[in-house]
């Protein structure tokens, strides 16, 4: 296979709230990832019941210092490990590193007026340690992790003073990492507020009246997202110039499950569903189906006078987005099995195959999905999430034979390849998820494992998280060598 292009940027990605810990030192505040809890009593594969969540639960959470059934707040331990951690990328041969910044690390509501000064100088820490060995960061703003304080006494995205408070928080990391980050994402899977509003838009079920009410907030919340990361791409633009600003879309794929016009017609609103999020950051507008929308729902977005202009005068320079499996759609469902998926569940699919926790195992659907998004918005793409979550066993001699995890590398990687090739996407890089085991976001399970370097510790945090190099991490480096060419 021809390798790619001379500065690809191969590497591997994990967020703050899953992989950092360190949740209460540093003077970190509380986040809406430190009371999630991992429910064993509840199907890994029914992600709304995983998510549910109400404002006695958050009460509860924020009374209890335990570890044991909130793993977020302990995640891989990054914050204690970030120099072996990293140590262990450069040694794969990473290019770069996408992660992200804990908010509430360095506004510890969300609401102060000065930044937490020992959670800039941990930043500081793990960028330097970046630049010793050459790795780009690749930063999100906001990846799951608003401030609870923001949250519970401020409704979250759904307050205009959102914009505000953000905005002050991406005024100082872009001022004090200015020198250190070139590349940036404002808010992680922006569509999926619709999905998980609680984890995305810091939005509580139960302090809005009506369902019809919450449903007002939501896309209220989204609106107030889109202007904040609009003018988030200003400042990074002004602070730091030559920088470049992506958004991170969810790319959820969806085939017609038969050849029925209905059911192709299911297939484009369900697609539509998600583009609406990657159409205002790049068209700089509102598309004329998501107004559709709003008029049949009785929705009314309350924008504030230069809204339109600013959503129009800065829209990002690439697209990000996460790929892990494909779906179906059919207007009528009757008697079709249901498979889960990221952030949602749809119809699975006959002709794939799925791993453990439900999601459908799709190499093609990642070239399909890269030639969709680049022939839509003729933008640079950048895969920030791909990999497979799955059980590893250790073997009596220590190793982890983890030939699933590379096969299913390998034939994304050739998708990706021939997406390029053939296709003539222009792709800036891949960075798979999870490169080193994190805490699932889906499940808060650690035993749904991403990374090609293992961590010792279980679903209950018990563990001495001693990290060993998987039998994929040897394959990711010689992947990385020959850029490609040699899978």
């Amino acid at each position: 296979m021809q390798p790619f292009k001379k500065d690809f940027l191969w590497g591997g990605a994990t967020a703050a709230n899953q992989f950092e810990g360190g949740w209460n030192e540093g003077g970190k505040g509380l986040s809406v990832a430190d009371v999630a809890r991992f429910k064993p009593d509840v199907d890994v594969q029914d992600m709304q019941k995983q998510w549910e969540i109400t404002s006695q639960d958050i009460e509860e959470a924020a009374r209890t210092t335990d570890t044991t059934y909130y793993p977020k707040r302990h995640g891989a331990d990054f914050y204690h490990h970030y120099k072996e951690d990293i140590a262990l990328m450069a040694e794969m041969g990473f290019k770069v590193y996408r992660m992200s910044i804990a908010w509430s690390r360095i506004f510890p509501r969300g609401d102060e007026l000065e930044p937490n000064e020992e959670g800039l100088r941990f930043y500081d820490a793990v960028f330097d340690e970046l630049k010793k060995y050459g790795i780009e960061p690749l930063v999100t703003m906001s990846h799951y992790e608003p401030p609870l304080a923001f949250v519970t006494e401020y409704d979250g995205w759904y307050n205009r003073k959102s914009v505000e408070f953000f905005l002050r928080y991406v005024k100082t990391i872009l001022t004090r990492y200015k020198d250190k980050v070139k590349y940036w994402l404002t808010f992680n899977e922006v569509d999926s507020v619709i999905r998980h509003p609680f984890m995305t838009g810091g939005l509580i079920p139960d302090h809005f009246p009506t369902p019809e009410a919450f449903e007002q907030a939501i896309y209220q919340a989204m609106h107030h997202q889109f202007v904040a990361s609009a003018l988030a791409t200003k400042l990074c633009h002004e602070i730091i110039p030559g920088a470049k600003v992506g958004c991170m879309l969810t790319k959820l794929t969806y085939y017609p499950y038969t050849c029925k016009p209905e059911d192709v017609l299911k297939a484009q609103q369900d697609m539509r569903a998600t583009l609406a999020f990657s159409d205002v950051q790049v068209f700089g507008e509102y598309p004329a189906y998501l107004k559709a929308l709003y008029a049949r729902k009785g929705i009314h977005i309350q924008k504030e006078r230069g809204d339109d202009e600013i959503l129009k005068s800065y829209p990002v320079d690439f697209i990000s987005f996460s790929y892990y499996s494909s779906s179906c759609s059919a207007v009528d469902t009757t008697g079709l099995d249901v498979a889960p998926g990221n952030t949602c569940a749809a119809i699975k699919n006959p002709y794939l195959k799925a791993s453990p926790w439900g999601w459908q195992i799709d190499p093609t659907g990642l070239r399909i999905s890269m030639v969709d998004l680049y022939d839509r918005y003729r933008l640079p793409l950048f895969i920030v999430e791909n990999g497979l979550g799955t059980y590893d066993e250790v073997q009596p001699d220590g190793s982890i034979q983890d030939d699933y995890r590379i096969h299913y590398m390998a034939e994304h990687i050739k998708a990706m390849h021939d997406a390029v090739e053939l296709d003539g996407v222009d792709l800036m890089g891949y960075t798979c998820w999870g490169c080193i085991d994190l805490v699932s976001n889906s499940s808060n399970q650690m035993s749904k494992r991403y990374g090609m370097v293992y961590v010792d510790c279980d679903d209950y945090g018990k563990g001495t998280y001693k990290r060993t190099r998987k039998k994929s991490f040897y394959w990711y480096k010689k992947v990385i060598a020959s850029n490609g060419a040699d899978l």
